[in-house]
Protein backbone atom coordinates (compact mmCIF):
# COMPACT_ATOMS: atom_id res chain seq x y z
CA UNK A 1 0.00 0.00 0.00
CA UNK A 2 1.42 3.41 -0.95
CA UNK A 3 1.81 6.07 1.69
CA UNK A 4 0.00 9.39 1.61
CA UNK A 5 3.02 11.70 1.77
CA UNK A 6 2.45 14.54 -0.64
CA UNK A 7 -0.34 12.61 -2.36
CA UNK A 8 -3.10 14.33 -4.30
CA UNK A 9 -4.77 10.95 -4.52
CA UNK A 10 -6.90 11.68 -1.48
CA UNK A 11 -8.70 14.43 -3.41
CA UNK A 12 -9.77 12.18 -6.28
CA UNK A 13 -13.51 11.59 -6.70
CA UNK A 14 -14.95 8.49 -5.07
CA UNK A 15 -14.41 5.50 -7.35
CA UNK A 16 -16.94 3.06 -5.92
CA UNK A 17 -19.49 2.48 -3.18
CA UNK A 18 -18.15 3.52 0.20
CA UNK A 19 -16.99 0.75 2.51
CA UNK A 20 -18.71 2.63 5.34
CA UNK A 21 -22.38 2.21 6.11
CA UNK A 22 -24.69 5.24 6.02
CA UNK A 23 -24.76 5.86 9.75
CA UNK A 24 -22.43 8.78 10.52
CA UNK A 25 -19.50 7.89 8.25
CA UNK A 26 -16.43 10.16 8.33
CA UNK A 27 -17.21 13.46 6.61
CA UNK A 28 -15.46 14.25 3.34
CA UNK A 29 -14.70 17.81 4.49
CA UNK A 30 -12.89 16.54 7.59
CA UNK A 31 -10.86 14.03 5.60
CA UNK A 32 -9.80 16.71 3.12
CA UNK A 33 -8.57 19.01 5.90
CA UNK A 34 -5.44 16.87 6.29
CA UNK A 35 -2.59 18.15 4.11
CA UNK A 36 -0.21 15.34 5.20
CA UNK A 37 2.34 17.79 6.61
CA UNK A 38 3.66 15.42 9.28
CA UNK A 39 3.49 17.75 12.30
CA UNK A 40 1.49 15.03 14.05
CA UNK A 41 4.21 12.39 13.76
CA UNK A 42 6.41 13.33 16.76
CA UNK A 43 3.43 13.28 19.13
CA UNK A 44 1.78 10.08 17.86
CA UNK A 45 2.55 7.20 20.25
CA UNK A 46 2.21 4.39 17.72
CA UNK A 47 4.28 6.19 15.10
CA UNK A 48 6.94 6.75 17.73
CA UNK A 49 6.89 3.05 18.58
CA UNK A 50 6.89 1.56 15.10
CA UNK A 51 7.67 4.28 12.57
CA UNK A 52 4.94 2.95 10.27
CA UNK A 53 3.10 5.51 8.14
CA UNK A 54 -0.26 3.74 8.50
CA UNK A 55 0.15 3.88 12.27
CA UNK A 56 0.32 7.67 12.20
CA UNK A 57 -2.68 10.05 12.17
CA UNK A 58 -2.13 11.08 8.56
CA UNK A 59 -1.74 7.42 7.56
CA UNK A 60 -4.96 6.48 9.28
CA UNK A 61 -6.74 9.40 7.61
CA UNK A 62 -5.43 8.11 4.28
CA UNK A 63 -6.95 4.71 5.05
CA UNK A 64 -10.25 6.36 5.98
CA UNK A 65 -10.17 8.21 2.67
CA UNK A 66 -9.59 4.98 0.73
CA UNK A 67 -12.45 3.29 2.57
CA UNK A 68 -14.68 6.30 1.91
CA UNK A 69 -13.98 5.83 -1.81
CA UNK A 70 -14.63 2.11 -1.57
CA UNK A 71 -11.04 1.25 -2.51
CA UNK A 72 -10.35 -0.85 0.59
CA UNK A 73 -12.55 -2.94 2.86
CA UNK A 74 -12.92 -2.33 6.57
CA UNK A 75 -11.70 -5.84 7.39
CA UNK A 76 -8.01 -6.61 7.72
CA UNK A 77 -5.37 -3.84 7.64
CA UNK A 78 -7.90 -1.02 7.99
CA UNK A 79 -9.24 -2.37 11.27
CA UNK A 80 -5.77 -3.31 12.51
CA UNK A 81 -4.39 0.20 12.08
CA UNK A 82 -7.46 1.96 13.50
CA UNK A 83 -7.56 -0.44 16.45
CA UNK A 84 -3.90 0.30 17.17
CA UNK A 85 -4.65 4.02 17.67
CA UNK A 86 -4.76 5.01 21.33
CA UNK A 87 -7.18 7.87 20.68
CA UNK A 88 -4.95 10.16 22.74
CA UNK A 89 -5.65 13.18 20.47
CA UNK A 90 -2.10 14.50 20.73
CA UNK A 91 -2.29 14.94 16.96
CA UNK A 92 -5.24 17.32 17.36
CA UNK A 93 -3.12 19.53 19.60
CA UNK A 94 -0.13 19.37 17.24
CA UNK A 95 -1.93 19.90 13.92
CA UNK A 96 -1.43 23.40 12.43
CA UNK A 97 -4.30 22.83 9.98
CA UNK A 98 -6.93 22.15 12.61
CA UNK A 99 -7.64 18.59 11.43
CA UNK A 100 -10.39 17.13 13.61
CA UNK A 101 -8.94 13.67 13.96
CA UNK A 102 -11.02 13.19 17.10
CA UNK A 103 -14.21 13.53 15.05
CA UNK A 104 -12.88 11.18 12.38
CA UNK A 105 -11.89 8.48 14.85
CA UNK A 106 -15.19 8.89 16.67
CA UNK A 107 -17.07 8.18 13.42
CA UNK A 108 -14.87 5.30 12.21
CA UNK A 109 -14.62 3.11 15.32
CA UNK A 110 -18.39 2.45 15.43
CA UNK A 111 -18.20 1.51 11.75
CA UNK A 112 -15.72 -1.22 12.64
CA UNK A 113 -17.78 -2.43 15.60
CA UNK A 114 -20.90 -2.70 13.42
CA UNK A 115 -19.39 -4.10 10.25
CA UNK A 116 -16.29 -6.14 11.08
CA UNK A 117 -16.51 -9.61 12.59
CA UNK A 118 -13.77 -9.93 15.21
CA UNK A 119 -12.01 -13.16 16.02
CA UNK A 120 -13.82 -15.10 18.73
CA UNK A 121 -11.17 -14.65 21.40
CA UNK A 122 -10.86 -10.92 20.77
CA UNK A 123 -14.62 -10.43 20.78
CA UNK A 124 -15.10 -12.38 24.01
CA UNK A 125 -12.29 -10.50 25.74
CA UNK A 126 -13.76 -7.14 24.80
CA UNK A 127 -17.25 -8.28 25.80
CA UNK A 128 -15.90 -9.36 29.18
CA UNK A 129 -14.40 -5.92 29.79
CA UNK A 130 -17.65 -4.16 28.96
CA UNK A 131 -19.74 -6.55 30.97
CA UNK A 132 -17.89 -5.34 34.08
CA UNK A 133 -16.39 -1.86 33.98
CA UNK A 134 -19.45 0.32 33.26
CA UNK A 135 -21.38 -1.32 36.12
CA UNK A 136 -20.70 -0.07 39.62
CA UNK A 137 -22.54 -2.93 41.35
CA UNK A 138 -20.57 -5.52 39.42
CA UNK A 139 -17.33 -3.73 40.22
CA UNK A 140 -18.24 -3.74 43.90
CA UNK A 141 -18.96 -7.46 43.73
CA UNK A 142 -15.59 -7.98 42.03
CA UNK A 143 -13.87 -5.97 44.77
CA UNK A 144 -14.42 -8.72 47.35
CA UNK A 145 -12.43 -11.46 45.56
CA UNK A 146 -10.07 -8.73 44.31
CA UNK A 147 -9.14 -7.71 47.84
CA UNK A 148 -8.60 -11.36 48.81
CA UNK A 149 -6.48 -11.98 45.72
CA UNK A 150 -4.22 -9.03 46.46
CA UNK A 151 -3.51 -10.47 49.89
CA UNK A 152 -2.79 -13.89 48.39
CA UNK A 153 -0.61 -12.22 45.74
CA UNK A 154 1.98 -11.57 48.44
CA UNK A 155 2.60 -15.32 48.67
CA UNK A 156 5.58 -16.16 46.42
CA UNK A 157 3.88 -19.19 44.85
CA UNK A 158 0.83 -17.13 43.87
CA UNK A 159 3.03 -14.36 42.50
CA UNK A 160 4.91 -16.94 40.44
CA UNK A 161 1.67 -18.25 38.95
CA UNK A 162 0.55 -14.70 38.15
CA UNK A 163 3.81 -14.11 36.31
CA UNK A 164 2.94 -16.97 33.94
CA UNK A 165 -0.39 -15.53 32.80
CA UNK A 166 -0.58 -14.92 29.02
CA UNK A 167 -0.53 -11.42 27.44
CA UNK A 168 -3.91 -9.83 27.97
CA UNK A 169 -4.70 -11.63 31.20
CA UNK A 170 -1.28 -10.68 32.55
CA UNK A 171 -1.97 -7.05 31.65
CA UNK A 172 -5.30 -7.06 33.46
CA UNK A 173 -3.76 -8.70 36.52
CA UNK A 174 -0.90 -6.21 36.67
CA UNK A 175 -3.28 -3.23 36.45
CA UNK A 176 -5.50 -4.21 39.37
CA UNK A 177 -5.98 -1.11 41.53
CA UNK A 178 -5.38 -1.29 45.26
CA UNK A 179 -8.62 -2.78 46.56
CA UNK A 180 -10.15 -2.27 49.98
CA UNK A 181 -13.64 -3.46 50.77
CA UNK A 182 -14.30 -0.34 52.86
CA UNK A 183 -13.49 1.97 49.98
CA UNK A 184 -15.35 -0.13 47.40
CA UNK A 185 -18.61 0.00 49.34
CA UNK A 186 -18.33 3.54 50.72
CA UNK A 187 -20.89 6.15 49.67
CA UNK A 188 -20.51 9.87 49.20
CA UNK A 189 -23.07 12.07 50.96
CA UNK A 190 -25.86 13.18 48.64
CA UNK A 191 -25.37 16.77 49.79
CA UNK A 192 -22.37 18.55 51.28
CA UNK A 193 -22.81 22.19 52.24
CA UNK A 194 -20.34 24.88 51.30
CA UNK A 195 -18.06 26.12 54.05
CA UNK A 196 -18.24 29.82 54.70
CA UNK A 197 -19.76 32.13 52.12
CA UNK A 198 -21.46 30.13 49.37
CA UNK A 199 -19.78 30.55 45.98
CA UNK A 200 -21.92 28.19 43.93
CA UNK A 201 -23.64 24.84 43.71
CA UNK A 202 -22.29 21.90 41.68
CA UNK A 203 -23.14 18.26 41.01
CA UNK A 204 -20.40 15.63 40.94
CA UNK A 205 -20.20 12.67 38.59
CA UNK A 206 -18.82 10.01 40.92
CA UNK A 207 -17.99 7.56 38.12
CA UNK A 208 -17.70 3.78 37.97
CA UNK A 209 -14.10 2.62 38.43
CA UNK A 210 -13.43 5.98 40.09
CA UNK A 211 -16.08 5.54 42.76
CA UNK A 212 -15.32 1.89 43.54
CA UNK A 213 -11.52 1.79 43.37
CA UNK A 214 -10.60 5.48 43.74
CA UNK A 215 -13.32 6.52 46.15
CA UNK A 216 -10.69 8.41 48.15
CA UNK A 217 -10.31 10.79 45.19
CA UNK A 218 -14.04 11.46 45.18
CA UNK A 219 -14.01 12.09 48.93
CA UNK A 220 -11.13 14.55 48.50
CA UNK A 221 -12.97 16.24 45.63
CA UNK A 222 -16.09 16.82 47.73
CA UNK A 223 -14.04 18.18 50.66
CA UNK A 224 -12.05 20.54 48.44
CA UNK A 225 -15.08 21.90 46.61
CA UNK A 226 -16.96 22.45 49.87
CA UNK A 227 -13.92 24.15 51.44
CA UNK A 228 -13.75 26.49 48.44
CA UNK A 229 -17.38 27.53 48.91
CA UNK A 230 -19.42 25.14 46.77
CA UNK A 231 -22.47 23.14 47.75
CA UNK A 232 -21.87 19.66 46.32
CA UNK A 233 -24.69 17.39 45.17
CA UNK A 234 -23.95 13.73 44.37
CA UNK A 235 -27.00 11.97 42.88
CA UNK A 236 -27.25 8.53 44.43
CA UNK A 237 -28.70 6.76 41.39
CA UNK A 238 -26.32 8.06 38.73
CA UNK A 239 -24.86 5.54 36.29
CA UNK A 240 -21.89 5.24 33.92
CA UNK A 241 -21.45 8.21 31.55
CA UNK A 242 -20.54 5.93 28.61
CA UNK A 243 -16.99 7.21 28.09
CA UNK A 244 -15.26 3.83 27.99
CA UNK A 245 -17.71 2.43 25.44
CA UNK A 246 -17.66 5.61 23.38
CA UNK A 247 -13.87 5.59 23.05
CA UNK A 248 -14.00 1.91 22.00
CA UNK A 249 -16.61 2.49 19.28
CA UNK A 250 -19.54 0.88 21.09
CA UNK A 251 -21.79 3.69 20.05
CA UNK A 252 -25.28 2.44 20.89
CA UNK A 253 -24.67 1.59 24.56
CA UNK A 254 -22.55 4.75 24.93
CA UNK A 255 -25.33 6.97 23.60
CA UNK A 256 -27.84 5.21 25.84
CA UNK A 257 -25.68 5.99 28.86
CA UNK A 258 -25.25 9.57 27.69
CA UNK A 259 -29.03 10.03 27.59
CA UNK A 260 -29.46 8.53 31.05
CA UNK A 261 -26.74 10.81 32.41
CA UNK A 262 -28.44 13.85 30.90
CA UNK A 263 -31.79 12.75 32.35
CA UNK A 264 -30.29 12.37 35.81
CA UNK A 265 -28.22 15.57 35.99
CA UNK A 266 -30.04 18.05 33.75
CA UNK A 267 -32.98 18.71 36.15
CA UNK A 268 -30.65 19.53 39.06
CA UNK A 269 -30.46 23.13 40.18
CA UNK A 270 -26.68 23.45 39.88
CA UNK A 271 -24.22 25.81 38.21
CA UNK A 272 -22.06 23.00 36.79
CA UNK A 273 -21.73 19.25 36.51
CA UNK A 274 -18.22 18.51 37.74
CA UNK A 275 -15.99 15.60 36.78
CA UNK A 276 -12.64 14.56 38.22
CA UNK A 277 -11.87 11.92 35.56
CA UNK A 278 -10.35 13.12 32.29
CA UNK A 279 -12.03 10.49 30.10
CA UNK A 280 -15.48 11.04 31.59
CA UNK A 281 -15.24 14.79 31.24
CA UNK A 282 -14.13 14.69 27.61
CA UNK A 283 -17.07 12.45 26.67
CA UNK A 284 -19.66 14.44 28.60
CA UNK A 285 -18.49 17.65 26.96
CA UNK A 286 -19.11 15.92 23.60
CA UNK A 287 -22.71 14.85 24.25
CA UNK A 288 -23.99 17.85 22.30
CA UNK A 289 -22.05 16.75 19.23
CA UNK A 290 -22.79 13.05 19.66
CA UNK A 291 -26.53 13.61 19.84
CA UNK A 292 -26.72 16.50 17.39
CA UNK A 293 -28.64 14.45 14.81
CA UNK A 294 -31.22 13.22 17.33
CA UNK A 295 -34.14 15.68 17.28
CA UNK A 296 -35.37 14.57 20.68
CA UNK A 297 -32.02 14.95 22.41
CA UNK A 298 -29.93 17.49 20.47
CA UNK A 299 -30.82 20.65 22.38
CA UNK A 300 -30.87 18.86 25.75
CA UNK A 301 -27.46 17.36 25.11
CA UNK A 302 -25.97 20.67 23.99
CA UNK A 303 -27.28 22.45 27.09
CA UNK A 304 -25.96 19.68 29.32
CA UNK A 305 -22.48 19.65 27.77
CA UNK A 306 -22.24 23.41 28.22
CA UNK A 307 -22.51 22.89 31.99
CA UNK A 308 -19.84 20.17 32.28
CA UNK A 309 -16.63 21.35 33.95
CA UNK A 310 -13.51 19.57 35.03
CA UNK A 311 -12.89 20.05 38.75
CA UNK A 312 -9.69 22.00 38.02
CA UNK A 313 -11.62 24.46 35.85
CA UNK A 314 -13.94 25.17 38.77
CA UNK A 315 -11.14 25.47 41.32
CA UNK A 316 -8.97 27.72 39.13
CA UNK A 317 -11.64 30.23 38.17
CA UNK A 318 -11.67 32.15 41.45
CA UNK A 319 -9.20 33.20 44.10
CA UNK A 320 -8.38 30.40 46.58
CA UNK A 321 -10.50 30.72 49.67
CA UNK A 322 -9.51 27.87 52.00
CA UNK A 323 -6.16 28.10 53.76
CA UNK A 324 -3.33 25.97 52.36
CA UNK A 325 -0.69 24.41 54.59
CA UNK A 326 2.75 23.99 53.03
CA UNK A 327 3.56 20.78 51.16
CA UNK A 328 7.29 20.78 50.61
CA UNK A 329 7.62 18.43 47.67
CA UNK A 330 8.86 18.26 44.12
CA UNK A 331 5.65 17.45 42.22
CA UNK A 332 5.63 16.05 38.68
CA UNK A 333 2.38 16.70 36.83
CA UNK A 334 1.35 14.29 34.02
CA UNK A 335 -1.20 15.66 31.54
CA UNK A 336 -3.86 13.00 31.08
CA UNK A 337 -4.55 12.92 27.32
CA UNK A 338 -8.31 13.36 27.63
CA UNK A 339 -7.78 16.36 29.88
CA UNK A 340 -4.95 18.12 28.04
CA UNK A 341 -5.54 17.16 24.41
CA UNK A 342 -9.27 16.41 24.32
CA UNK A 343 -10.49 19.12 26.72
CA UNK A 344 -7.67 21.64 26.43
CA UNK A 345 -7.42 21.82 30.22
CA UNK A 346 -3.70 22.25 30.89
CA UNK A 347 -3.03 25.41 32.88
CA UNK A 348 -5.83 25.00 35.44
CA UNK A 349 -4.44 21.87 37.16
CA UNK A 350 -1.03 23.55 37.32
CA UNK A 351 -2.56 26.69 38.79
CA UNK A 352 -4.35 24.61 41.42
CA UNK A 353 -1.12 22.84 42.36
CA UNK A 354 0.86 26.10 42.48
CA UNK A 355 -1.65 27.47 44.97
CA UNK A 356 -0.14 25.10 47.55
CA UNK A 357 2.82 26.69 49.40
CA UNK A 358 6.05 24.71 49.13
CA UNK A 359 5.14 22.81 45.96
CA UNK A 360 7.87 22.78 43.32
CA UNK A 361 5.95 21.90 40.17
CA UNK A 362 7.87 20.21 37.35
CA UNK A 363 6.76 19.03 33.93
CA UNK A 364 7.69 15.63 32.54
CA UNK A 365 9.73 15.32 29.32
CA UNK A 366 7.69 14.23 26.28
CA UNK A 367 4.65 15.50 28.13
CA UNK A 368 2.42 15.21 25.04
CA UNK A 369 3.14 11.49 24.61
CA UNK A 370 0.51 9.10 25.99
CA UNK A 371 1.40 6.82 28.90
CA UNK A 372 -0.28 3.87 27.17
CA UNK A 373 -3.39 3.60 29.34
CA UNK A 374 -5.96 5.02 26.89
CA UNK A 375 -9.18 3.49 28.22
CA UNK A 376 -8.97 -0.25 27.57
CA UNK A 377 -5.89 0.00 25.32
CA UNK A 378 -3.40 -1.31 27.89
CA UNK A 379 -5.50 -4.46 28.22
CA UNK A 380 -6.16 -4.94 24.48
CA UNK A 381 -2.62 -4.09 23.30
CA UNK A 382 -0.46 -4.90 26.33
CA UNK A 383 2.89 -4.95 24.51
CA UNK A 384 2.53 -1.51 22.92
CA UNK A 385 1.09 -0.12 26.15
CA UNK A 386 4.02 -1.58 28.12
CA UNK A 387 6.53 0.13 25.81
CA UNK A 388 4.78 3.46 26.26
CA UNK A 389 4.39 2.94 30.00
CA UNK A 390 8.09 2.18 30.42
CA UNK A 391 8.97 5.27 28.39
CA UNK A 392 6.68 7.44 30.51
CA UNK A 393 8.13 5.98 33.72
CA UNK A 394 11.67 6.77 32.55
CA UNK A 395 10.61 10.34 31.82
CA UNK A 396 9.02 10.61 35.26
CA UNK A 397 12.19 9.33 36.95
CA UNK A 398 14.28 11.85 35.03
CA UNK A 399 12.76 14.78 36.95
CA UNK A 400 13.31 13.10 40.36
CA UNK A 401 9.85 13.82 41.82
CA UNK A 402 8.71 13.31 45.38
CA UNK A 403 5.13 12.96 44.15
CA UNK A 404 3.49 12.28 40.76
CA UNK A 405 0.01 13.66 40.10
CA UNK A 406 -2.42 13.11 37.24
CA UNK A 407 -6.17 13.44 36.80
CA UNK A 408 -7.19 10.06 35.40
CA UNK A 409 -7.42 6.68 37.16
CA UNK A 410 -6.10 4.78 34.14
CA UNK A 411 -2.99 6.96 34.05
CA UNK A 412 -2.45 6.46 37.77
CA UNK A 413 -2.55 2.68 37.36
CA UNK A 414 -0.44 2.62 34.20
CA UNK A 415 2.31 4.90 35.50
CA UNK A 416 2.26 3.19 38.88
CA UNK A 417 2.71 -0.19 37.22
CA UNK A 418 5.80 0.93 35.34
CA UNK A 419 7.34 2.97 38.13
CA UNK A 420 7.15 -0.23 40.16
CA UNK A 421 8.84 -0.13 43.53
CA UNK A 422 10.25 3.39 43.23
CA UNK A 423 8.13 4.37 46.22
CA UNK A 424 6.88 7.62 44.70
CA UNK A 425 3.26 8.38 45.65
CA UNK A 426 0.86 8.72 42.71
CA UNK A 427 -2.08 10.99 43.43
CA UNK A 428 -4.89 12.92 41.82
CA UNK A 429 -4.19 16.69 42.12
CA UNK A 430 -7.22 17.18 44.38
CA UNK A 431 -5.72 14.70 46.86
CA UNK A 432 -2.63 16.87 47.22
CA UNK A 433 -4.78 20.00 47.56
CA UNK A 434 -7.03 18.28 50.10
CA UNK A 435 -4.05 17.24 52.24
CA UNK A 436 -2.74 20.81 52.12
CA UNK A 437 -6.11 22.25 53.18
CA UNK A 438 -6.43 19.82 56.07
CA UNK A 439 -2.79 20.07 57.11
CA UNK A 440 -2.25 16.31 57.00
CA UNK A 441 0.54 14.23 55.41
CA UNK A 442 0.13 13.31 51.76
CA UNK A 443 -1.55 9.95 51.19
CA UNK A 444 0.51 7.24 49.53
CA UNK A 445 -2.18 6.47 46.95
Amino acid sequence: MTTPAGSAETNLPQTGPSSFDERRPPERELLDDCVHCGFCLPTCPTYQLWGEEMDSPRGRIYLMDLAKKGEIALEGPFTEHIDACLGCMACVTACPSGVQYDRLLESVRPQIERNVEREVGDRLFRDAIFSLFPYRRRLRAAALPGALYQKLRRIPAVAALAAKLPGRLAAMESLLPPVTVREAFARLPVFTAAQGERRGRVALLSGCVQDVFFHRVNEATVRVLAAEGYDVVVPRDQQCCGALELHAGREDPALGRAKRTIERFAPLDVDAVVTNVAGCGSSMKEYGHLLADDPEWASRAEAFSARVRDVHEVLAEGEPRAARHPVRARVAYHDACHLGHAQGVREQPRAVLRSVPGVELVDIPEAALCCGSAGIYNMIFPDAAADLGARKADNVRSVRPDVVVTANPGCLLQIGKHLGTDGVPLLHPVQLLDASMRGVPLPRT
